[in-house]
């Protein structure tokens, strides 16, 4: 993956603004809540076609994951606050991006 100011990756089309990850949670075994989340704005979201407990990959510099989108307008445009996800730092700029479930035979990479 490439960040800020470079060019997108031959699998990454169209625009994709990065967020900077601001908050990061990691929850334990006795929490009531938990598993993969990202917190982004509503102006964020409605940019890349999200909608609240929707499913978007989140890519960071050492991997991806699929996580629930929450929206959370307390946060401001272009952060982002992540649950539960391995390999991303606060601090770091990530990629948040729908699944294209409609073209056939394409995996996501």
């Amino acid at each position: 993956m490439k960040f800020f100011g470079s060019s997108p990756t031959p699998s990454e089309k169209g625009f994709q603004p990065e967020l900077r990850v601001i908050e990061y949670v990691a929850t334990r075994k006795s929490d009531l809540e938990r598993g993969p989340q990202v917190r982004l704005s509503g102006v964020d979201a409605r940019f890349r076609m999200l909608a609240d407990g929707e499913l978007a990959w989140v890519r960071g510099a050492r991997g991806q994951q699929l996580a629930e989108v929450l929206i959370d307008d307390t946060l401001p445009q272009h952060a982002c606050g992540l649950r539960d996800i391995p390999g991303i730092l606060p601090s770091e700029a990530v990629r948040v991006v729908k699944p294209d479930l409609d073209t056939p035979n394409r995996t996501q990479a």
